[in-house]
């Protein structure tokens, strides 16, 4: 299976379609709910609706997941039924295939009822229609890339007797997302010196995005939060919240973070924990979302 516990929950939706195809005299008496085996259109229904919450017991690879709602719905034409599936779920993977199969055990079960009565039955044509949800729902583009700067807070750093863990994985991790990385430094936990490195790179460098690493915990030289509270122009606590929400459904420590996150001018800063893992459970929660900041910092709007 693909591992999908760095995801995130987001609403998914997917509609799917298919067609059983039949003689007129047979799309009559299934309206008329003549056909011997009984109503043709409820029992499918039923049977696609089952079908989508039992997914994962006959598609291998799929995820068992908590099915908010799914419908489905029989509509008779000249030569065939039409059939179509309705999935949503707040989840972490696309509920495509709850709907596909939702059609087949439909299809499935009205070609079942109504062949006793018709020989030149068939089915086909099952596809999905929409599907919604998902990173590529949340995704912004730039013309330029979004310029960025990943600054570890470490006196142990600092001095060269521990090397850097989080700062690379953040670095990599923008890397990935198109993020430029103009920037990367190590600095020791002093604030004057913190303070004066972020507002050198917003005032000055204009850089979009600054992500601390270090310095957010409950030492007593954990000053990395205090510090960027002074230089803000507005917090921005939707973005913590996320990542510690995300980090506290993974691990109970998250709790013990202060991560803060602001604007000053038209760049973004935030602070991320030192731990490695903490750093990548954090870029996990913040992308794709973050990125919709800029066009918002920039006078875009929503």
């Amino acid at each position: 299976m693909i591992d999908v516990s760095p995801k995130f929950n987001t609403l998914r939706y997917a509609r799917a379609e298919g067609k059983v195809f039949a003689k007129p005299e047979t799309i009559r008496m299934v309206g008329e709910k003549k056909i011997p085996k009984g109503d043709v259109c409820e029992v499918a229904r039923a049977a696609g609706i089952l079908a989508a919450k039992r997914t994962p017991d006959w598609i291998v690879f799929c995820h068992v997941i908590p099915i908010d709602w799914a419908e489905v719905s029989v509509s008779a034409e000249e030569d065939y039924l039409l059939i179509s599936a309705e999935v949503r779920s707040v989840w972490k993977t696309g509920v495509e295939m709850e709907a596909l199969s939702a059609v087949a055990a439909a299809c499935l079960n009205a070609y079942d009822m109504m062949k006793p009565v018709d020989k030149s039955l068939s089915f086909g044509e099952i596809r999905v229609v929409e599907k919604k949800g998902g990173k590529s729902d949340y995704m912004d583009s730039f013309e330029k890339p979004i310029r960025s700067a990943v600054l570890v807070i470490s006196d142990s750093t600092y001095a060269g007797t521990r090397k850097d863990k989080s700062g690379k994985i953040i670095s990599e991790f923008l890397k990935s997302k198109q993020v430029d990385v103009a920037v990367y430094d190590i600095l020791p936990d002093v604030p004057e010196q913190i303070k004066s490195r972020i507002v050198e790179l917003a005032d000055k460098e204009k850089i979009d995005l600054i992500i601390t690493t270090g310095g957010t915990g409950l030492g007593p030289k954990d000053y990395t939060p205090e510090t960027t509270a002074e230089i803000i122009d507005k917090d921005a606590p939707g973005i913590v919240e996320a990542i510690r929400k995300h980090g506290k459904d993974r691990t109970p420590f998250a709790m013990l973070s202060r991560e803060l996150a602001g604007v000053r001018g038209k760049t973004l800063i935030i602070n991320l924990p030192g731990s490695s893992r903490g750093a990548k459970e954090s870029m996990e929660a913040l992308f794709p979302g973050i990125l919709h900041a800029f066009p918002m910092l920039w006078g875009g709007g929503h």
